[in-house]
């Protein structure tokens, strides 16, 4: 690893524990308050009104609820499609069928119990939905550094596909200073809180 790049890698892990930390301190009623205003807000994207199949995924924790916003696009006849965790942290995809056709897997996360579609998947679909801890001006969006969903967008690039790319975040994790950005981070088009929509020029 090139001095840039252990700066960049240096510089994502402290700004990751700054955000976590801001994270673990929300309230739970406000988490739960600001779900129905993100949902809100995200139906009304151009990018999930004429979509037919989206990318999406389950909140944990303190992460921006999408529970709501799920049960929403499946009620509009969207096919919704959710990750299954590899065990390399790679991506498979599975359809979303209902809160009551998730089940709990590895890391606290929820995954649905249905056919697995592959990890080529996702570049059938028209819109991602990623988790983020923060995005900053420019759309570069900050994850939790599995790299998962980074594999999954590249897959999505190599196959000529050019979905849209949305994050969920809370009120404050829309960054005036930049996110340190490496060669493979690819920008977001668009970031959704419970104030609003932002768009950017990715």
């Amino acid at each position: 690893m090139s001095d840039a790049e252990t700066t960049t890698d240096t510089g994502k892990r402290a700004l990751r524990r700054a955000l976590l930390a801001a994270r673990a301190a929300l309230p739970e009623e406000e988490v739960r308050r600001a779900a129905g205003a993100l949902a809100r807000h995200a139906l009304e994207l151009p990018e999930l009104t004429g979509a037919r199949t989206v990318a999406a995924y389950v909140s944990i924790g303190r992460e921006p609820d999408t529970r709501a916003l799920l049960d929403a696009l499946r009620e509009r006849g969207v096919r919704v499609l959710l990750p299954v965790l590899l065990p390399d942290n790679d991506l498979d995809w599975a359809e979303y069928e209902g809160a009551d056709r998730l089940t709990r897997a590895g890391r606290g996360l929820l995954e649905p119990t249905g056919p697995r579609l592959g990890p080529a998947a996702v570049t059938s679909v028209d819109t991602v939905l990623l988790p983020g801890l923060a995005v900053d001006r420019r759309g570069v969006r900050l994850g939790r550094g599995g790299g998962s969903y980074d594999r999954a967008l590249a897959r999505v690039e190599a196959s000529g596909a050019r979905p849209a790319r949305v994050v969920l975040l809370h009120a404050g994790e829309l960054l005036d200073g930049k996110v340190p950005v490496e060669p493979h981070d690819q920008p977001v088009h668009a970031a959704v809180t419970p104030w609003g929509v932002h768009r950017f020029t990715a």
